[in-house]
């Protein structure tokens, strides 16, 4: 049982009601006889500053409670610490909590900090900002781009969905150089998307059958269909390759894993990272193994394959 547990409640996140819902939390912890400092995220106090906040406080879990920029915030503080990371979602998407297998239903949540099973992951750095979920340059970046607050506040989840229709109807592509430590690979895209992990629901990281948050590796996926058409059934065998564990079968969608990447395309494309906008290319991407404790479920379950397939304008280079 935690003694010095810290929350970063971020007031501003989701739909709901701010005020009601951290009374909750609090009540929860209290009624389970955990102690709880609240840090409330502002303008000139973000996630980031009150997560070392908590650190120098010698906290023994730091709780995230907000969307996916809040949670990803608040890990970059927590790698290589044995403080544990709780998340209770209160974002538009949560992604993250969503590939953990937390529930977005906050009294579940609250649950699987108090009784779950801490585990030890990996995270990323990209561009020297902490990467748990995922880095997406082009497509999936326009679609969060496009999906601003106040629609996500009007519709919900239904904001990234109508953004991507207007994404895949003008679709288009980029050239983009992808150096490992060992190839430099060159390709035409309308989309990659560097994962530490993915739920089902980020579709465009579904390239390997399972994207996986404890093997020192970064997974890569390269997204290159022409066309409307063609891009829809892209995404529809990508979401299946989610769902199924299954690779994706298109020679439109490559992917493989890596350690490392450096990617630059040949006209600026806008990157997204754990849901937040953070400028254009090019990027850096390093696998950072075994350095996040994350509370977990009960019954949650964690669990490789290299494919590039017959990408269009795709060249190999072996390094040396």
């Amino acid at each position: 049982m935690f003694q010095n547990a810290h929350l970063i409640f971020n007031p501003i996140s989701g739909q709901g009601n701010s005020s009601e819902e951290l009374l909750f939390i609090r009540n929860s912890f209290e009624e389970a006889g955990v102690p709880l400092t609240v840090l409330e995220t502002k303008p000139d106090k973000p996630a980031d500053e009150l997560a070392k906040v908590a650190v120098a406080n010698a906290a023994d879990c730091v709780i995230a409670s907000g969307g996916d920029g809040t949670v990803s915030a608040v890990s970059g503080e927590l790698a290589f610490t044995e403080i544990c990371l709780g998340i209770i979602p209160r974002g538009t998407a949560n992604a993250i909590a969503s590939a953990f297998g937390i529930s977005d239903n906050i009294a579940a949540a609250c649950q699987t900090i108090l009784s779950g099973i801490p585990r030890t992951i990996d995270m990323a750095s990209c561009n020297r900002k902490p990467l748990l979920l995922l880095a997406g340059i082009g497509l999936e970046a326009e679609v969060v781009s496009q999906a601003n607050r106040q629609l996500k506040n009007r519709i919900g989840t239904a904001a990234y969905i109508l953004s991507a229709f207007q994404q895949v109807r003008d679709i288009s592509t980029f050239k983009a150089e992808l150096e490992t430590p060992d190839r430099i690979i060159t390709v035409e895209a309308s989309g990659i998307t560097i994962a530490n992990t993915a739920p089902a629901t980020s579709v465009l990281a579904h390239g390997p059958s399972i994207v996986v948050p404890y093997d020192g590796l970064l997974d890569i996926t390269i997204f290159s269909p022409r066309g409307t058409g063609s891009a829809i059934a892209a995404s529809y065998n990508l979401f299946q390759s989610a769902l199924n564990k299954r690779a994706a079968q298109r020679e439109d969608i490559g992917y493989f894993r890596c350690a490392a990447i450096c990617i630059a395309t040949d006209s600026e494309q806008k990157v997204v990272l754990d849901g937040e906008m953070i400028g254009t290319t090019p990027v850096e991407v390093e696998c950072v193994p075994q350095s996040l404790l994350i509370m977990t479920p009960q019954n949650g379950e964690f669990d490789p394959l290299e494919n590039l397939q017959g990408l269009p304008g795709l060249t190999i280079t072996e390094k040396k």
